[in-house]
């Protein structure tokens, strides 16, 4: 058993074939909501900057930056600086698309100004989810080559790690999904999406959304993987 583990093909692989077609799906379906509802101009003629501008000071947040940045869809936050970067995509764009991912990004603001305690996590957790990353595989592939106590305690260092670049995967779901739903109740509350508009914002939001599940179920089946082949080593070898 543990041979087939470790030959060019083992049955594990398919968890990971399994979390790569659920992320491609997912990107795939947020692209096309969002290339749907890029081509209806929101009645208030607002591009995403200026959607973002006036909810960031309907917030009464008047130091975080709004600003251009290339690519498609590569929308973000950036509580270190703060500013709040938009896409081609977004940044001038009027329709309903836009202001929605604009509208979600600000979302991610007033977390920050309000210290939403699950970003606060998701911050904190950042090091150590790129540190266990990067670091997860190597240590456990070394692990292999020592013997069973060195080996295995090797091993469970680098389950461990790449366990916490999963908890953040997970952290990050109630931070997005919370950064949504913050930004469809202002576009409502501030006008600048009228009732027959918000359904759109909403069906734009909720396909990003998925993303982040899509993310979250991969790493996750990543995880289970490296349980699956290197968790009972210790019992294999003995």
């Amino acid at each position: 058993m543990y041979g087939m583990y470790y030959s060019w093909w083992d049955p594990t692989y398919f968890l990971v074939i399994i979390g790569a077609v659920i992320c491609l799906i997912a990107s795939a379906r947020v692209k096309s909501t969002f290339n749907k509802y890029a081509a209806y101009r929101s009645m208030s003629g607002m591009t995403g900057a200026q959607a973002a501008q006036r909810i960031l000071n309907s917030a009464g947040i008047y130091d975080v930056r709004v600003q251009h940045i290339s690519g498609n869809l590569t929308d973000h936050y950036n509580p270190a600086n703060k500013t709040l970067n938009l896409s081609d995509s977004v940044y001038g764009s009027t329709s309903v698309a836009a202001v929605g991912v604009a509208a979600h990004e600000c979302g991610h603001a007033i977390q920050h100004q309000k210290e939403y305690l699950p970003l606060k996590i998701r911050s904190a957790l950042v090091p150590a989810a790129n540190f266990g990353s990067a670091l997860a595989w190597p240590i456990i592939v070394l692990g292999l080559f020592f013997t069973s106590n060195t080996g295995n305690l090797l091993i469970h260092i680098g389950i461990l790690l790449f366990s916490l670049a999963v908890l953040f995967q997970l952290v990050t779901l109630p931070v997005e999904f919370d950064a949504s739903a913050r930004a469809v109740r202002i576009l409502g509350e501030t006008g600048i999406l009228n009732s027959q508009e918000l359904p759109y914002t909403k069906k734009v939001l909720g396909a990003a959304a998925l993303t982040y599940v899509a993310s979250a179920a991969a790493a996750i089946l990543q995880l289970l993987r490296i349980i699956l082949l290197f968790g009972e080593r210790g019992n294999d070898r003995d």
